[in-house]
Parts: structure tokens; C-alpha cells; sequence
């Protein structure tokens, strides 16, 4: 995702800016004259100085990586055979949250094409129940089923997986693709963000309430839909929920939350070792989540955009090819290959202690919804 920085850049014009798909020096100047940099440089000059470096390079590695040609590029040297149709998922079962529109909804009809039961986990049950006629149909085949489910509502997930549990049925790979982006802070009837309470808390929930049928599946996975945004964050241990902004920014809450979640990969792939953990960035992609929450983004880059099915492309390969079990566990991917989860010189690390504390809190928020 675009950061705004970025958006504001490009309400402002971008043409020019690129040449072979390099940042130059003209682009840099138009970053840099920017009204939102010369004021975060003239109130929090060293916070605001690597905040502009982090956007800069960011985004020219997006312009480079992230857009459709950055996909046609890397596709090159894919293995056509890792997600060849005869990849047989018929003996597997597969759960994907917003699996009823852009990329989550590719997901689902890349396994049900292969034969795969499929489990849409779904907000809007209207739109959910459109996506699985279209699959059924797509795919021809049958087992693709629907579940409602708001990932908001902390206690409405840890009953949903309890139950899911209780029913005995079958689970080999979770996709977490479902999140959301809200522009102006809103809070939930626990006090908890939406954004955190979504992307972040709702995906911790679901994901550690369903490792016991996980568990008892053969070779399991879970895939965590991330954001490349995230590089632009450092993990904030203390104030997580971006409490203490004086002007709440939905756009860097939600890369916040995403880089939480690339840690949480990396901490559950260490704490279930039995257990396949990836996440990933499926570049900048035209999906109905894009268009709705980064209009004038859209509006500028859709010509560059990668369509939905190329940035699930890499998400289906996590869950279906066995390449992908080669793989080590809790890695972050970019188009079928292992990426760093930092930018270069960008300050973003965080210590041992920075992420357990992060994980102990996680934890002690989520037993609150898990008591009864």
C-alpha cells in the first residue's frame, strides 16, 4: 500500500519522475518539496528525516517491484509446474478470510480448481455466497463453503474457531488474507482500534484458536496476507495501537499492523515448529479493497497495477506447491522468493525483547477473549 506521502505526491503528478523504472534526481526533488515532509522536517526533524528516507526508497523499489511490470518481470522465474492444474488438492482442506472478493477470492478459485474443499471465512454473507456461485462454477467443483464472520469481533472469533474445532472438521492451510484499512480512528466496544482489531488481534485470534485441527492435519501451513508498507515501519512496541498520534493516520496504523503481523509469523513459526508459517506482500494490485480506501492512487497508478490474480499468485503458491515446504518457516515473500523484511540503512529492526514484549501483550489481549 501507498503510503500518503505518496498519494499526495501523486495528486500532484508523477509524469517524468521515471526513467527505466529508477527514481531521479527530478523525482527526489519533487519528494522532498513536498508540504507534508518540509512539516514533519520542521516539527520531528530526525523522526521526519528517516521517515522521508524509508518513503523514498520504499516507494522507488515499488515503482520497480511492486506494479505489473515488476510481476511480469519476476515471473520469468517461476516454475510453472509448482502451480500446474495437476496439482492435486482434493485430499486437503483450505479456510481464506475475505475470500469473497480480490485477491482472497483468486486464492479460492486457484485451490478449487484443483480440487480442494474450500472454506470462505467472510464479513458480508450476501457477497460471500455471489463469490462461492462463481467459484462452483468457475471450478466445477462443488465443495466450497461459507462462513460469516466479522474478524473485528474478537469474541465472535474465538467462537467461530471453537466451533469449527468442536465440528471435526478437516484443515490442512489458513489463509489470512482479509483486512482493512480505516482512514479516521474508530474503536470498538473492547477499546481496541479497528484497524489493530482487524488486521492484527483478529488475525492472532483466529490463527492460534484453530492450531489444534491444524496440528492434526499433514503438513500444514498458514499464510498471512501482508503489505510491503510495512517496511516503512518499525515494530511500536508501546504504543501499538497509535494512541499517542495526535492526528491518526489510517494509512500508517495499517502498515503498522502489518509489520505486527511479520513479526507474529516470524514468532509462530518458532513457537509451532510442526506447523509451515509464511507471509507476504502481493504487490500493488487493482483489487475492489484499493479502489475504495486509495481512490487517487488508483486514479494515478492503475495502469501500472498488478490485476488480482497476479498478486495472489504468490499466496496460492504458498498454500498449494510443494516448493513452497522447501521453503524455511516464517519467512516474508515477494513474488514466489524470500525477501528481507527491512529496508537497507532503514532503521526498522527491533530487538529480541521489542518483539517478545509485543507478543506478550498480544497474548495477554487475546486471553481476555479466550476466558469463556
Amino acid at each position: 500500500m501507498v503510503v500518503r506521502l505518496f498519494v499526495d505526491i501523486l495528486r500532484n503528478g508523477i509524469e517524468g519522475c521515471y526513467d527505466d523504472d529508477v527514481l531521479s534526481l527530478a523525482c527526489f526533488r519533487q519528494l522532498a518539496s513536498t508540504d507534508l515532509y518540509i512539516f514533519r522536517l520542521a516539527t520531528k526533524k530526525k523522526r521526519a528525516a528517516m521517515s522521508f528516507y524509508r518513503n523514498v526508497v520504499w516507494f522507488a523499489r515499488g515503482m520497480k517491484d511492486y506494479t505489473k511490470g515488476g510481476y511480469e518481470s519476476a515471473s520469468k522465474h517461476f516454475n510453472p509446474a509448482d502451480l500446474d492444474l495437476n496439482v492435486d488438492c482434493s485430499e486437503k482442506s483450505y479456510m481464506i478470510t475475505g475470500g469473497n472478493s480480490g485477491i482472497g477470492k483468486c486464492i479460492a478459485l486457484d485451490i478449487a480448481k484443483r480440487g480442494g474443499t474450500v472454506h470462505l471465512v467472510c464479513r458480508n454473507k450476501k457477497s460471500a455466497q455471489e463469490a462461492q456461485t462463481e467459484i462452483k462454477k468457475a471450478s466445477g467443483n462443488n465443495n466450497v463453503h461459507v462462513h460469516s464472520l466479522d474478524l473485528s469481533d474478537s469474541k465472535g472469533v474465538v467462537e467461530f474457531s471453537r466451533k469449527f474445532v468442536e465440528s471435526g472438521t478437516q484443515l490442512n492451510v489458513l489463509v489470512n488474507n482479509a483486512g482493512c484499512m480505516i482512514n479516521n480512528r474508530e474503536v470498538d466496544a473492547n477499546g481496541n482500534e479497528k484497524n489493530f482489531a482487524t488486521n492484527t488481534l483478529g488475525t492472532h485470534l483466529l490463527t492460534t484458536t484453530l492450531i489444534p485441527v491444524l496440528s492434526k492435519s499433514s503438513q500444514p501451513r498458514v499464510i498471512i496476507v501482508s503489505s510491503g508498507g510495512m517496511l516503512v515501519q518499525k515494530l511500536n512496541v508501546d504504543d501499538w495501537q497509535l494512541e499517542k498520534e495526535k492526528k491518526f493516520d489510517g494509512t500508517m496504523a495499517y502498515a503498522q499492523n502489518k509489520r505486527q503481523q511479520v513479526v507474529m509469523t516470524e514468532q509462530y513459526a518458532k513457537k509451532y515448529p510442526n506447523i509451515h508459517f509464511s507471509v507476504m506482500h502481493p504487490g500493488w494490485a487493482d483489487t475492489p479493497a484499493v479502489r475504495s480506501s486509495m481512490p487517487e492512487f488508483y486514479e494515478k497508478m492503475k495502469d501500472r497495477l498488478r490485476t488480482a490474480e497476479q498478486g495472489a499468485d504468490t499466496a496460492s503458491w504458498l498454500a498449494i506447491s510443494d516448493a513452497a515446504l522447501k521453503q524455511s518457516s516464517g519467512l516474508f515473500f515477494e513474488d514466489r522468493r524470500s525477501v528481507s523484511t527491512h529496508l537497507p540503512l532503514a532503521w526498522t529492526h527491533s530487538t529480541k525483547e521489542e518483539e517478545a514484549k509485543f507478543m506478550a501483550k498480544l497474548e495477554a489481549l487475546a486471553d481476555e477473549f479466550m476466558k469463556n
